[in-house]
């Protein structure tokens, strides 16, 4: 059942009375990871069915990718590498385009399975690496060496436009270490605390500087807001990502925006469609899947699908 819901207008990103519209159903867990595609419309990986479906502007299914062996993201850099992650045991991270090949399948010389958890989410960089979640934040390089960085186990993951910020959900243990201040947990019945980084209680963003081989540093608390999954960004380097009641958005600076309200719960955000001016959301609780699209005024980022 969709939720009622308001959207309320966020200056230069969304106006006021807009509405989410599905535009495809489907059932099992076959919608995450979503990037935008040349022609206006996405691509999603497909877990259940192992498979990537692209759904094109007009909203017409196909299925650019079989034998994804339980595929759980997809990305696309600025060479048009496409790569997925594949969740099925032995797990690895693939190249589909423009060769199918393997990019990384250890860590520290052992299987990637080793690390602990599923590979989760990802985000692929212009010198053909892609970083990733899996019980924490890695770097995948182009000649498939793995590094993991940070402390934060993290979940949605996502460069900003210049690829010299990477942004992941979460919260610091520790609290905030050069960024916006962290707020703890409320206490039962309190409202959530409200700072620079947005409304705390749960969830967040985290930051790392990007080095020149791709390799991060300077960890630290970029935002309390509810964050927690999925994130997109757009032209002018603000942050979109699912958590809380809908989109959470936050700007270059970590200064908390404000939240487009969505009819379900959105795990995923991705910028497309006529001028990378439609968010499309999704929601999946792993037996249903929705996508919808949000007609908005900010831009998505030009410069690569995601």
């Amino acid at each position: 059942m969709h939720r009622k819901y308001t959207v309320a207008p966020i200056p230069e990103v969304v106006a006021p009375g807009d509405t989410c519209r599905a535009v495809w159903t489907g059932r099992g867990n076959n919608a995450d990871g979503p990037v935008a595609t040349s022609d206006g419309g996405i691509m999603v990986a497909q877990n259940s069915d192992s498979r990537v479906m692209k759904l094109d502007k007009d909203n017409k299914v196909s299925f650019p990718y079989e034998n994804t062996r339980t595929a759980g993201s997809v990305s696309v850099n600025k060479k048009n590498q496409v790569f997925v992650l594949e969740r099925a045991l032995p797990q690895d991270i693939l190249q589909l385009a423009p060769k199918r090949q393997i990019l990384a399948d250890k860590y520290m010389g052992e299987p990637i399975d080793c690390a602990g958890g599923l590979l989760n989410d990802m985000t692929a960089d212009s010198k053909g690496g892609v970083y990733f979640t899996k019980g924490g934040v890695h770097y995948a390089s182009a000649k498939g060496e793995v590094t993991k960085y940070g402390t934060i186990g993290g979940n949605g993951i996502i460069l900003s436009p210049d690829e010299k910020t990477l942004y992941v959900t979460g919260r610091l243990g520790g609290g905030a270490r050069g960024g916006a201040a962290a707020a703890g947990p409320p206490a039962p019945g309190a409202a959530p605390a409200v700072g620079p980084g947005g409304p705390g209680g749960g969830g967040g963003l985290v930051a790392f500087d990007v080095q020149p081989d791709g390799s991060l540093i300077n960890e630290r608390q970029f935002s309390t807001c509810p964050c927690g999954d999925g994130s997109a960004v757009d032209a002018m380097g603000r942050i979109y990502s699912t958590g809380g009641g809908g989109v959470q958005v936050v700007d270059k600076d970590g200064k908390f925006l404000g939240e487009i309200p969505t009819p379900l719960g959105f795990i995923s955000v991705a910028f497309s469609g006529r001028d990378k001016k439609t968010l499309y959301g999704i929601a999946n609780n792993q037996q249903y899947d929705e996508i919808f699209t949000l007609q908005m005024i900010a831009q998505g980022y030009k410069g690569r699908p995601k």
